[in-house]
């Protein structure tokens, strides 16, 4: 049995390692600014239907497919995530949670570096 994970905003998340924007199912555009994200998985990955873990990315702005289904909660920073089949925007800062399909095309605009911890399922797996 795995120990729980405890994610609380304002504690550092520990080491993270770089995600660059070029996984091609990822389909990432950057459309403003150098954004760079780097991330850790804490459980799942390559291999698993799911995945948990942590996220963070510099301010800037890129549009990309999502990659399964996901739901995350901020812990720092603040951005925006435009849907694009239904124009909604979200509007997220620390403690604001959010869900978005798996090969949903979304607009992020990081406007504070953010953090996010993150679960996602993809049921043809990582």
């Amino acid at each position: 049995m795995t120990a729980p994970f405890t994610y609380q905003p304002g504690v550092d998340v520990g080491p993270l390692e770089d995600w660059p924007f070029d996984s091609p199912d990822g389909a990432y555009d950057i459309l403003r600014g150098t954004p760079r994200a780097s991330g850790r998985l804490d459980d799942g990955g390559p291999g698993h239907t799911t995945r948990t873990g942590i996220w963070r990315c510099t301010k800037g702005t890129f549009a990309c497919t999502e990659q399964g289904d996901e739901l995350m909660t901020v812990l720092s920073g603040r951005c925006t995530i435009t849907i694009h089949a239904t124009n909604q925007v979200l509007s997220l800062g620390p403690g604001d949670s959010a869900f978005l399909r798996d090969g949903a095309r979304v607009t992020w605009d990081i406007l504070d570096d953010l953090t996010k911890v993150f679960f996602a399922h993809n049921p043809c797996g990582y």
